[in-house]
């Protein structure tokens, strides 16, 4: 059996690569490795999904594997992620499944886990069941009442609602905003807990029906945002994604507002606050040089991880920090939630708005971005493509003519037969030029099959 687990948990095409019997088998082995009780006691799992069609299916396997495996388990229905996370914590509960694929199309599927707490899974752990679902010798089977049972909490939805708006402690009133739902998971929340905390609230793409989720819309498609907030002339665009653990911007102008400006904004206003730990930021390597650059002018620290807003929390829980996140949105605030939160996101990107009189554009143009040049280069070994010598030294020498004015990242995909060649440079000709003499070294050192 290969690797399961990605760089956000077990992803696939639903009913194909993530069939319902692989769900129940992770189900039953995240129980036992996960389950903390005193064996009297059965363990709890709470278990949410985004709307898309196949969750209710993949949904029915989880739980009954969950089930199977002795767990009483909790059902909160069409919740983000951030939400079913914050309710593992929240209740208690020994471990939490969501069935989601966060911003991938609707036929895809994934499943996340996460331990109690609400914390996402070191490494360790996720080896610790992929091993117990290839050799399932050991599962334990409970008979007649130690058998789990089943329930739902009607009110999750709203406990979470209740937590975001206390957690950001600003009223937003006076604020227009357009909340772009991607048809997914926070179609209901994110709506409720902006008009909540005050703001006016147009929601879009916020009518899911299982196959539209994502579909031309959402944190990866902003053009609808764009001209919504033209329309009604609000005061800025929220994006989310499927399952809401992303959060981008987009200015009254119209103009793209990414998670490496958002990261700047907050960790400005947290500093100002005296809520920056150690006026520290963590970003990946994926991040745009320009904000390494606000930062270095603002006197606060960055640190960068691997790709994947799991290594921005180990770093964040590790040092005992504030404030974390991707370009792609995933911000992480470990004082009020244990994962990325594109709500809670949108509710403090708000509240600056609106403690400080500022425009998004205006507090948005601290980070100068650099323009960047990605190119996806299939190959038939990822590693033999990223390692051969010929690449490494044409890395080498774009390094050494970009000097401080630019970078050069080349990264294998977590789960696909591609290397991501990234340049950033003073001008969008030279990452181009500089990008595509590494990925023609990558093609010739890996060619296709």
């Amino acid at each position: 059996m290969g690797r399961l687990f990605g760089t956000d948990g077990v992803r696939g095409r639903a009913n194909a690569d993530l069939t319902p019997e692989l769900a129940l088998a992770v189900a039953v082995a995240a129980a036992h490795t996960l389950a903390e009780t005193d064996g009297n006691t059965p363990p709890v799992a709470v278990v949410g999904r985004d709307p898309r069609a196949s969750g209710e299916m993949l949904e029915a396997a989880v739980v009954a594997g969950l089930a199977s495996a002795g767990a009483t388990v909790v059902r909160v229905g069409v919740l983000p992620t951030p939400g079913v996370a914050y309710l593992v914590g929240e209740t208690g509960a020994d471990l939490g499944v969501v069935l989601s694929a966060s911003h991938n199309p609707m036929p895809d599927n994934g499943i996340k886990l996460f331990a109690a707490g609400g914390h996402k899974l070191p490494d360790e752990i996720e080896e610790r069941i992929e091993a117990s679902v290839a050799d399932p010798s050991g599962w334990r089977r409970p008979t007649g009442p130690d058998i789990g049972r089943v329930r739902d909490l009607p009110d999750g939805a709203h406990r979470y609602v209740k937590h975001l708006v206390e957690a950001t402690g600003q009223r937003l009133d006076g604020l227009r905003v357009v909340v772009d739902c991607a048809n997914g998971a926070a179609s209901e929340a994110a709506p409720a807990a902006y008009r909540e905390a005050g703001a006016e609230v147009i929601a879009i793409n916020a009518a899911p029906d299982g196959l539209n989720i994502n579909d031309g819309c959402g944190s990866t498609h902003l053009g609808p945002l764009r001209g919504a907030v033209r329309q009604y002339g609000a005061d800025l665009g929220i994006a989310h994604d499927g399952d809401a653990d992303r959060c981008l911007a987009v200015t009254a102008e119209g103009d793209e507002v990414d998670g490496d400006q958002i990261m700047a904004i907050l960790a400005l206003a947290m500093r100002e606050a005296g809520t920056l730990a150690e006026e520290t930021l963590v970003a990946t390597v994926m991040s745009n040089l320009g904000l390494k650059l606000a930062m270095r002018e603002a006197g606060i620290r960055l640190v960068e991880t691997k790709v994947g807003d799991r290594y921005v929390l180990e770093e964040l829980r590790a040092r005992g920090l504030a404030l974390g996140g991707e370009q792609s949105g995933h911000i992480v605030m470990p004082a009020h939630a244990t994962t990325g939160d594109g709500l809670l996101t949108g509710l403090h990107l708000m509240a600056r708005l609106a403690s400080t009189g500022r425009s998004l554009a205006e507090l948005a143009s601290v980070v100068t971005k650099l323009p960047q040049v990605m190119i996806n280069v299939p190959v038939a070994d990822r590693d033999a493509g990223a390692g051969a010598p010929e690449v490494l030294a044409a890395v080498s020498a774009a390094e050494a003519e970009l000097g401080e004015t630019g970078r050069v990242l080349l990264r294998p995909s977590g789960t696909e037969p591609l290397v991501r060649v990234m340049v950033e440079a003073a001008t969008v000709d030279v990452a181009r030029s500089v990008a595509e003499t590494i990925a023609d070294k990558v093609r010739a050192a890996s060619p296709a099959r």
